[in-house]
């Protein structure tokens, strides 16, 4: 039997195993920031109720076992035991309240997305099939007002209404990802976090961009969309890995 497989006495297991494989690797790809960066999963059909990461741990050890339930309708969650800090609160339970459709959502401060958060226009032009995956998906939030309390985790929440839209790029801030489920969140964290990486390289050299026009971008991005399983497959290795290693992630 693989660690995975190993189920104590908690709701939600194999949510929970899966979302700490996500922060487990999520550290490993040097995408998180100190004990500062939050995660979270809805447990219930409104998304209001949700696991997240208790407070100030670091991603490299948090166990599925660790994970708190939050309730984005009870303000009284902020004096539990290990309880988010006010603006994990602020973010994720803004986000979870008004869009029921952002089941999972992933918010890091990773180093190119933050580099493209912080250009004066933080578009990501689809120069290869990476950045392509987002053209039209994506919004930008260039109204930064200071940490994260409640208001401006109401006003971040705003702007990811549509469901098509899966990332938002924070102005002097950073990154967040939502989508159905831990694997196709953090699938997209890690291809979002690669293109921009590849948009900042390619501005390095100075040269021209080559910018895929609008159709064939479109047409790649709803192609990748429709692309079936890589996403559920992407994170069944990671936690192979991981298992293989003899982590103690699912615990």
């Amino acid at each position: 039997m693989t660690v995975a497989q190993i189920r104590p006495n908690m709701d939600h297991w194999q949510e929970r195993v899966d979302l700490a494989a996500a922060f487990r690797w999520t550290a490993r790809l040097n995408l998180h920031e100190a004990v500062a960066n939050h995660f979270s999963l809805s447990i219930n059909d409104d998304g209001t109720r949700f696991l997240m990461n208790p407070n100030q741990r670091h991603f490299s050890r948090i166990k599925a076992g660790d994970l708190i339930v939050v309730d984005a309708n009870d303000p009284e969650t902020l004096i539990g035991p290990n309880a988010p800090d006010p603006t994990a609160w602020g973010l994720h339970g803004g986000l979870h309240r008004h869009c029921p459709h952002a089941r999972c959502a992933m918010h890091v401060h990773s180093i190119h997305a933050t580099v493209l958060a912080s250009l004066a226009d933080s578009r990501l032009p689809p120069i290869d099939q990476n950045c392509a995956t987002f053209f039209n998906r994506y919004v930008i939030d260039d109204g930064y007002g200071g940490l994260a309390f409640e208001e401006e985790g109401e006003r971040c929440a705003a702007l990811l209404t549509n469901p098509k839209h899966k990332v938002m790029i924070m102005g002097n801030h950073g990154i967040m990802i939502i989508g159905d489920s831990v694997a196709d969140t953090f699938n997209r964290l890690y291809y979002f976090e690669r293109a921009a990486e590849t948009y900042i390289r390619a501005l390095q050299t100075g040269q021209p961009l080559r910018v895929l026009p609008d159709d064939v971008a479109e047409k790649t991005a709803q192609e990748l969309d429709d692309y079936p399983g890589q996403a559920d497959r992407h994170l069944e290795e990671l936690k192979a890995i991981l298992d293989q290693e003899g982590s103690d992630y699912a615990s």
